[in-house]
Formats: C-alpha cells, sequence, structure tokens
C-alpha cells in the first residue's frame, strides 16, 4: 500500500522520495464499523517545519511529541548526524525515553515494532542537583546561564517589574553600567550605590538576590554547543519550578536557551552557505539543524500578554527557516497559543477536542482545506487514544491518523489509585 509523506513538496519529493522521513503512524479510512488502518504516514525532516500538536488533556499530545523525536532517532546515520532533539519537558515526564515500552509489547508486535529505549540527555538546572539527588532522580548534567546574557526586559519581565516602573528603570540603570561577566551579587552592589529610593532599592536587591535561588545562574555558565550534538536528544527539565514565579522562570530559561541557538544556527548557516558557493561543503554538518520540542507551549507564547521567551519564539518562527530550526509546539488550549505560531504552522496535529474556543482557533487556520466543518471531522475519529488529524500546509490535504505505539516508555500517563 502506498505511503503518505506529510510537510514535503513536489520538488523534494521527486529529488528524494521517501528519504529524510519519519514514520508518525498510519492513515484512518472509513466510519464507524468499516473504520481500519491503511497508508503509513511519514512526516519529512529534511527540511525545517513549524508543527503544533493540540489536544485536550490525556489525548496524547506529549505522547506523539516523543514518537517524533523516536523516529528522529531512528533515521539513517547519514540524516540523523545532521539533526539534533532538544526538549523542554515541563512536566517531568521525558527521562522514561531511557526504559523500554515492554508495557505495550504485544501492540507494538502488532505494528513490527520492539521495545527500545533511546540514549538521551537530561540536564537539570544546576542550582536543583540536590533535590534531584535527595529524590533518587537520575540526570546526566547540569546546566547554568550567566547573570550577564540577561537583558533588561529578561530580568524585569522575571522578577516582576515592569520595564517603565521605577523598580525597573533603576535596574535598567544599573545594567547598563555593568561590564563583562558580573554576578547578581555584582548587580546588587552597584545598585547600592545608586542615588535613588532606598525603598525601590532595598525591594529590587532583596528581589534579586532571590533570584540566586532559583538555581540557573553560574560565572561560568554551559556552552551551547554542548546541547548542539548531532544525532542526540536533549531534554531539559524544567519541571521542579513551582510557586508564583515557576513559569517566569520556566520562560527565561527557554529565552535564553532559544537565544543562544538560534545565534549558533545563523553563524552556522552562514558558514556553510559559503561553503556551498566555493563548492567545498561537507556532507556532515559542524552544527546539526535542530528540532525544539516545547510542551505547554502556550505558557511561553500566549495569545496575549507576553513572556521572556516571546519574542525569540516568535523570531524563530518568523525566521528559524533559513538557519535550520524546527519548532514543535504542544499545547491543551490552542485558543490560548498566540496566533502567529498556528498561522505560521505548516502541520498541525489535532487529537480531541471538546472545547469549542479550542475548535474555533483551529477553524481560523483550516477552514479553507476543509470540505466540512472541523467538528465533523473530529466527530468521525475513533474513540481511540492516539488518533488525531493532520493537516498538511504542503499539500493542502487532511488525514486521520493513528500514532503509533512509542518503543519508549511513557511517562505522561495518569496514575490510578488502585
Amino acid at each position: 500500500m502506498p505511503e503518505i509523506i506529510v510537510g514535503r513538496d513536489w520538488d523534494d519529493l521527486k529529488k528524494f522520495g521517501n528519504k529524510g522521513t519519519i514514520s508518525l503512524g498510519k492513515n484512518i479510512v472509513g466510519t464507524g464499523a468499516e473504520t481500519h488502518l491503511a497508508s503509513e504516514i511519514k512526516v519529512d525532516v529534511l527540511r525545517p517545519h513549524i508543527v503544533v500538536v493540540v489536544g485536550k488533556r490525556g489525548s496524547g499530545k506529549s505522547y506523539t511529541s516523543q514518537v517524533v523525536a523516536e523516529e528522529i532517532y531512528k533515521l539513517p546515520e547519514e540524516v540523523r548526524r545532521n539533526l539534533c532533539v532538544i526538549s523542554i519537558d515541563t512536566q517531568g515526564i521525558f527521562w522514561s525515553m531511557k526504559y523500554p515500552n515492554n508495557k505495550q509489547r504485544d501492540l507494538l508486535y502488532q505494528w513490527k515494532l520492539k521495545p527500545e529505549k533511546f540514549n538521551v540527555f537530561e540536564y537539570v538546572p544546576f542550582g536543583q542537583k540536590g533535590k534531584f539527588d535527595e529524590m533518587g532522580i537520575l540526570y546526566d548534567k547540569t546546566f547554568s546561564f550567566k547573570p550577564s546574557e540577561l537583558t533588561v526586559a529578561d530580568w524585569c519581565y522575571s522578577l516582576g517589574f515592569g520595564e517603565n516602573e521605577l523598580e525597573g528603570i533603576l535596574l535598567s540603570k544599573v545594567l547598563n553600567k555593568m561590564k563583562g561577566n558580573y554576578s547578581i551579587d555584582d548587580i546588587a552592589s552597584k545598585l547600592e550605590e545608586e542615588e535613588f529610593d532606598e525603598k525601590i532599592k532595598l525591594r529590587v536587591e532583596n528581589i534579586l538576590l532571590n533570584a540566586k535561588n532559583w538555581g540557573i545562574f553560574s560565572s561560568e555558565g554551559t556552552n551551547v554547543y554542548e546541547f548542539l550534538q548531532p544525532g542526540k536528544i536533549i531534554i531539559f527539565d524544567v519541571s521542579l519550578f513551582g510557586g508564583g514565579v515557576g513559569w517566569n522562570v520556566k520562560s527565561l530559561i527557554v529565552g535564553l536557551l532559544m537565544k543562544k541557538i538560534y545565534e549558533a544556527r545563523v553563524m552556522a548557516r552562514r558558514k556553510e552557505e559559503l561553503a556551498t558557493i566555493e563548492e567545498e561543503e561537507k556532507k556532515k554538518r559542524n552544527i546539526p539543524l535542530c528540532w525544539i520540542i516545547t510542551d505547554e507551549a502556550h505558557n511561553f507564547i500566549p495569545s496575549t500578554g507576553s513572556t521572556a521567551a516571546s519574542d525569540i519564539i516568535l523570531t524563530v518562527i518568523r525566521q528559524g527557516r533559513q538557519p535550520g530550526i524546527s519548532q514543535l509546539f504542544v499545547t491543551q488550549m490552542p485558543d490560548k497559543l498566540h496566533t502567529d505560531v498556528l498561522s505560521q504552522a505548516d502541520l498541525v496535529i489535532a487529537h480531541r477536542l471538546t472545547s469549542q474556543r479550542d475548535i474555533d482557533a483551529l477553524k481560523a487556520i483550516m477552514q479553507t482545506y476543509m470540505l466540512y466543518s472541523i467538528e465533523k471531522y473530529l466527530d468521525e475519529l475513533p474513540k481511540l487514544k492516539g488518533v488525531a488529524l493532520i493537516l498538511d500546509d504542503n499539500s493542502e490535504r487532511l488525514y486521520k491518523i493513528r500514532v503509533r505505539p512509542r518503543q519508549s516508555w511513557h511517562g505522561g500517563e495518569s496514575p490510578v489509585a488502585l
């Protein structure tokens, strides 16, 4: 039975065939008692893409995102060495890729697959090392950022100040005077020297020093090239940040990380272009193309307001194709996601949705491709986990799909009281 390739235009289909594609699942045909699985559905990963995975809680969104990661890791070496995957783990569930999915062994065999563990690298915040050790949670390395890498806007958002408020103005004055690789203590010392309202100085200093407890700052910082390794899956576990500032800190981490990746790939792409012009392009890239998987994406790039990650995510969405950055956004609230994310997505994978607002958000981008309303297509999906609609903007086609079972253990299932 012929396979279906989504995300690839006709020129690339002629040139590459099915090379550089990953298997996401199988096409669902028929309805009701006539429903059955047919052609294999494959996704292009040779070119950069913006992919959005949506669905209500428990519908299989995170599961699908990690199937993508597994498949990229399984690619032939000639393709895999030019790619890497970076997952932002907000729930602490992606570490389970290190273990085989023996629980679904029989289902995997039906798909002609077998349980398999994957060699992923999990990073945790530098200052949370003790917490992870105490709880007996395994990880591979820690990551950190230099305080000098943050802009005034980064600090203001993370600390809860408006840039035009007195606290923000004071912080801006101080940071504009800082030079070189400085610490949070250095910033606090400069604050004390400023001629400013003493109460505001004390408030800013106390909140700033509390930022040391976030555990993401060190004088060295982690080199971005440590993450951008050919063929690797890197997981950033930011799940332990809770409380009022939890999402602020998570957004700061995502924003700083994406800035580093974007800058690294822009520089690398320039060198690759030059090598092509001089006809000296090597088959192996020094800095691989990057797939960034962001869970709970609506918290980082919301439809209203902004976060410390919003601007750089929008930049990568609009300009990341040329340097070779793909983004996969996962959300259970597409109506809370910035409109540019959905409008720029060339692949949308929609698991079951029941909220009318979420359905309406998809209608805005899918209505021109459909003969019927999206509610009809969603209602026709079998009542099974892992089923979804997939919209391919390249072919302007809509497919029903059942995502293949994971080969590695899925850590995102709800606990059971019995």
